[in-house]
């Protein structure tokens, strides 16, 4: 794909076709954020982008619309990252749903996938029945997971798909998927800004035909990195100096390894902080942290040369807390704990603990999603409801500064800018938020030519590709270029959606496939005279080729130079042949004229001592059979009294001599007729003559 210093070189659009229609339906992420889940089909290969929950529903309504579709066709599920809203539902959908077909992530989201789908299972406070899955489907499913590194190429069943690295969080991939010639770019959750320990998104090098993108942010335009932290650490500092308790609620991976290496660089530089204590409280604390160090080399050039010296996860100011019973509550303090979005666990219980006291205050570090504690907040309500359902005055400060790793409108629109795809697909965005997006977007590309979709959940977008089918000759095939009218003979080769055209000796170099010939051989019981079937197969075949079979001396036929026809003893025949499809059909015809003969035709024997019948018994019954087969053919046959034989039809009469074979009749038609048939039936009752070679 060429590109210029700018942006990448759009393609042609294709030409719509009836047959070549490709599907899009979000079955969660249309229209709202969470549940992501994306179905594509175009010529009969399936794809599932993402298998989320939403975090703000409980048990089957929690999951995207797994009903809509048939999960036994669904080739290939490929999960971008280990969030729950993008890979949580993952445990069901391969467990308890009819799913067949294979499932890819990167080696960090696989390694994150489990911690955090365990933790899911064991921090869920609802009841046995609501509880889509427990520990053993997350076990189980871990074998069924494959994985891929960022740039690999891997093909199913003539789907192509490779990754590129996505920023967002740790192992974060964007999938770009090649059906026929068609590319598709799922984005799922990006970021084009290198933080303090990720790289940013990267910018296929390849245009697709359709981007299917998140929309978050919206039109939302992010405030720079240092200004962030900035004011994220003003607010932290504030509080604790007037005797205030902080709490983050943010996910126990992603954006938190983000806001501790913020903070402890920031104690670092402050002596006065370090009598305040600073925790991070989520019981995967320490298998997170053995994860991040685990994949230093995924990170971005800063995170790697401070690696060199020390391990920049290993906190000097930040203690791990496991459960609230170790908390001790005495004196300022900051606490990151999770969920992020305030619904249940740790976070939960601290805020309403903290909730009434002026003198904290709660940071909000990144996207909350509709129906969560965390987004209410934002609005700051006089009151709250607690876990135990009474209600508690709102007296905390409440700060909403976005460390999410969301692509905002800039990063949206120059990323869709620099790809051109002709067809983009909004997901995983509010409804508001997205429709405002699709308008702005329509201004970024007023020619027209470029096809913006915001379908809602369970919605299908449907867009047509040319796919005309193109054979390439290759190998020997190949040496010589054929003049316009040649026939190029070889064998066609298909693989995926690609076809190629090669000699049969070059099967084996350019495929896994080899030539083999097959030898058939057949024995027929037949106790005739060889002579019958050589007679036979030369009336029915041109090339009929006599000889004499070296090995045992005894008669033997080449058929079309075929198959061979071998007397193998008095009793019976045998044919063989290498099989192909004319050789197949013409050893078919000879096995039938042999069955026959042997059914339908009096067996003839040779025997010197069995004298031949007289002329005169023969002529009797060739009169017999000829008379026979008139009476057969036109009904009223008489013998007239001059010997000759009086055959009438419709009233018109024909006078027969047997002997010359003369007709006479006023109808020239019957005429014919009568005189043509006897002809026809005197070669036919001819005696074959009796040979035993």
């Amino acid at each position: 794909m060429a590109s210029s210093s700018t942006s990448l070189k759009r393609r042609e659009q294709p030409m719509s076709r009836e047959g070549d229609q490709l599907i899009v339906t979000p079955l969660g992420a249309g229209n709202e954020v969470g549940r992501s889940c994306v179905y594509m089909s175009f010529r009969g290969k399936t794809i599932l982008f993402d298998c989320g929950i939403h975090p703000a529903y409980s048990g089957m309504a929690a999951l995207p619309y797994f009903d809509e579709i048939d999960p036994s066709t669904i080739d290939v599920l490929l999960i971008t990252h280990f969030h729950l809203d993008h890979a949580a539902s993952l445990p069901y959908f391969l467990e308890k749903t009819t799913f067949k077909g294979r499932v890819f992530m990167t080696h960090a989201t696989k390694a994150i996938y489990k911690l955090l789908l365990t933790d899911y299972v064991k921090v869920s406070k609802v009841s046995v029945e609501d509880m889509l899955f427990d520990e053993q489907d997350i076990n189980k499913s871990m074998d069924k997971i494959e994985v891929i590194d960022f740039h690999q190429t891997v093909e199913v069943n003539g789907i192509k798909f490779w990754c590129y690295t996505a920023g967002h969080v740790l192992g974060a991939a964007m999938f770009m998927v090649d059906i026929a010639g068609v590319r598709i770019l799922y984005t799922g959750d990006y970021s084009r800004e290198e933080d303090r320990h990720l790289r940013a998104a990267e910018l296929p090098q390849f245009s697709p035909d359709i981007c299917i993108i998140e929309s978050t942010s919206g039109v939302q335009l992010h405030q720079s990195r240092h200004i962030r932290e900035k004011r994220f650490t003003d607010v932290i500092h504030s509080v604790v100096a007037q005797g205030g308790r902080v709490l983050i609620p943010a996910y126990a991976l992603g954006r938190a390894q983000e806001l501790l290496l913020i903070l402890d660089e920031y104690w670092a530089n402050h002596p006065d902080l370090h009598n305040i204590p600073i925790y991070y409280a989520s019981p995967l604390a320490k298998k997170c942290m053995a994860v991040y160090q685990t994949y230093i080399l995924s990170m971005n050039e800063r995170i790697r040369n401070q690696f060199a010296n020390s391990n920049p996860f290993v906190f000097k100011h930040i203690s791990a807390l496991n459960s609230i019973d170790d908390f001790r509550d005495v004196g300022p303090s900051v606490v990151m704990a999770s969920p992020g979005g305030l619904q249940s666990g740790f976070s939960r219980q601290l805020f309403d603990i903290w909730c009434s006291d002026k003198r904290n205050a709660c940071i909000i570090p990144g996207f909350m999603m509709e129906g969560t504690l965390a987004k209410t907040i934002i609005n700051e309500p006089k009151e709250v409801t607690l876990m135990n359902g009474l209600t508690a005055p709102l007296n905390m400060q409440v700060h909403y500064i976005s460390f999410s790793a969301h692509a905002d409108y800039a990063q949206t629109s120059t990323f869709l800018k620099e790809l051109m795809p002709p067809n983009i697909v909004l997901v995983h965005g509010e409804a508001n938020e997205m429709m405002r997006l699709k308008q702005k977007l329509f201004t970024e590309f007023p020619d027209g030519n470029t096809r913006i979709m915001n379908p809602k959940n369970c919605e299908s977008v449907e867009m047509y590709f040319n796919s005309e089918k193109m054979a390439k000759t290759i190998g020997r095939l190949a040496e010589k270029t054929p003049d316009v009218g040649d026939s190029v003979s070889g064998i066609l080769v298909k693989k995926g959606f690609t076809y190629q055209i090669m000699a049969p000796d070059d099967l084996h170099v350019f495929s896994q496939l080899s030539t083999a010939t097959v030898t058939q051989r057949i024995t027929i019981p037949f106790s005739g005279a060889f002579g019958v079937i050589t007679h036979r197969l030369g009336k029915i075949f041109e090339s009929v080729e006599s000889s004499t079979d070296e090995e045992t001396g005894l008669p033997a036929l080449k058929v079309h130079e075929r198959v061979t026809v071998k007397q193998e003893s008095e009793k019976h025949i045998s044919l063989q042949w290498s099989s192909d499809p004319i050789s197949d059909m013409v050893s078919d015809s000879i096995v039938a004229l042999v069955l026959n003969i042997s059914r339908e035709v009096p067996k003839i024997v040779v025997e010197e001592e069995v004298a031949v019948k007289s002329e005169e018994e023969n002529g009797k019954k060739v009169e017999k059979v000829i008379y026979a087969l008139l009476v057969s053919l036109f009904g009223d046959v008489k013998l007239g009294e001059n010997g000759k034989l009086v055959i009438s039809v419709d009233g018109n009469v024909a006078h027969l001599d047997k002997e010359s074979g003369d007709v006479e009749s006023e109808h020239g038609g019957l005429k014919e007729r009568v005189r043509v048939a006897f002809h026809r039936i005197q070669s036919a009752v001819k005696p074959i003559p009796l040979s035993a070679d």
